[in-house]
């Protein structure tokens, strides 16, 4: 049976969507699986922690642990899967449109290239994770002060 180009990109999107969406709960399943660190409760914990770290600005020791968990997080490969999954799902929409237009020898319309939206959302997600993962070097270098008040950590 030929399906056309189309047709063959539309079923290699959704096995890819297969293998990235079980990619996906594998990683989820893990993170679920941890002891969270206490900073992680805090609202706005992380953002905090992360700027303090790409500041190279002295930390607490728990601040330290919570941003080596943050910044191992975001190093995973598994980590990738998530922009992955949803790039493909993008690719998928796109495709199978194109793959029914062909069939029905239509012309693509606006609605056909929507899937780019999360396509291009899903690239902004990787370079946040890049983002975080290369502030791994910053971590060998930061130093530890005496541990912070939780008060401070939730001003900043």
């Amino acid at each position: 049976m030929n399906l056309g180009p189309w047709g063959d990109l539309t079923i290699l999107a959704a096995l890819m969507e297969m293998v990235f969406a079980t990619c996906v709960f594998i990683y989820i399943s893990r993170l679920e699986n941890r002891t969270s660190h206490p900073l992680g409760d805090q609202v706005g914990a992380h953002k905090a922690v992360l700027a303090k770290l790409r500041k190279r600005e002295p930390m607490s020791r728990d601040e330290v642990d919570y941003a080596t968990e943050l910044v191992d997080d975001a190093r995973s490969p598994l980590a990738y899967a998530i922009p992955a999954a949803l790039f493909t799902i993008g690719l998928f929409y796109v495709v199978g449109c194109l793959f029914m237009l062909h069939l029905d020898g239509g012309h693509p319309s606006f609605r056909t290239f929507i899937g780019g939206i999360p396509m291009l959302t899903s690239m902004n997600m990787a370079n946040q994770l890049r983002r975080v993962a290369r502030l791994n070097g910053n971590l060998k270098e930061v130093s530890v002060t005496a541990p912070e008040s939780s008060d401070e950590l939730a001003t900043a």
